[in-house]
């Protein structure tokens, strides 16, 4: 059996201590200095060891100041559900009051936004082909929780009250209340998330450490012709948030 990499084993220790309070929450620890000498390693393997921590949201980095344990804090659930559209609400709104925060979101559209080469592919159209491109910072309590980019086809929704995500009569009422207002129903999505470390856009925008773990959801829609109608791009960080799969079951 390979041998655990050195970073791995102090990021064990480290989380060991914490469990056992010989650190509380806020502590500061020691220097990566004195943490190496005690452990037999070099500093850059300390600082892989934190690293690894702040982004699982065991411990917080604060600049000039130093690492430090942080406070216990609850995940907010995020639960992805088709089944949870609804015609008078936000799924994400009804999300944060069940755990008794204030869901809100800001939101930039950008329309006729030349398609990407990865983008067209989801959708079934030409690279460059014109798409209404929305971006979305999903918040609980005010603090950022999630980031969106949406990509709908420009000729999809041209000239309807829909055009925009977020104006207009249907503002906000999500992709599958929104298409079914101009008469095409939405019969699935698919969604695949995988995770990888967030950028520094991301990791500046959802208030987390560059380079921490965020799960990447990549989400489309079809209509009932088997048509996409809608694809983004979801971030969710690890540390702050756990997502929840509700899958129902017809029957």
């Amino acid at each position: 059996m390979p041998e655990q990499p050195p970073y791995l084993r102090i990021a064990d220790e480290l989380r060991q201590r914490i469990a056992e309070h010989v650190w509380e929450p806020g502590d500061r620890l020691p220097s990566r200095a004195q943490i190496g000498q005690e452990y037999g390693v070099g500093e850059n393997v300390v600082r892989r060891a934190q690293e690894l921590l702040i982004s699982q949201g065991v411990l917080e980095g604060r600049a000039g100041s130093g690492t430090y344990v942080a406070e216990p804090r609850q995940r907010v659930r995020v639960v992805r559900s088709t089944a949870r559209e609804q015609p008078d609400g936000s799924p994400f709104r009804a999300d944060m009051k069940a755990v008794g925060k204030q869901g809100d979101w800001e939101s930039l559209t950008d329309a006729k936004v030349p398609a990407p080469a990865e983008i067209a592919a989801r959708l079934g159209i030409a690279e460059g082909d014109l798409c209404v491109r929305t971006t979305y910072e999903f918040l609980a309590d005010g603090r950022p929780v999630q980031l969106s980019t949406s990509w709908e086809p420009y000729d999809l929704t041209a000239g309807t009250l829909v055009v925009l995500p977020e104006g207009g009569p249907h503002a906000g009422a999500g992709v599958v209340n929104r298409m079914a207002a101009i008469g095409i129903t939405v019969s699935h999505a698919v969604e695949q998330p995988e995770p990888r470390q967030a950028t520094a856009e991301e990791a500046s925008l959802l208030g987390i450490q560059k380079a921490a773990f965020v799960t990447h959801i990549r989400r489309t829609y079809y209509s009932d012709q088997g048509r996409p109608v809608e694809t983004a791009d979801i971030v969710v960080p690890v540390a702050h948030c756990e997502i929840v799969y509700e899958i129902p079951i017809n029957r």
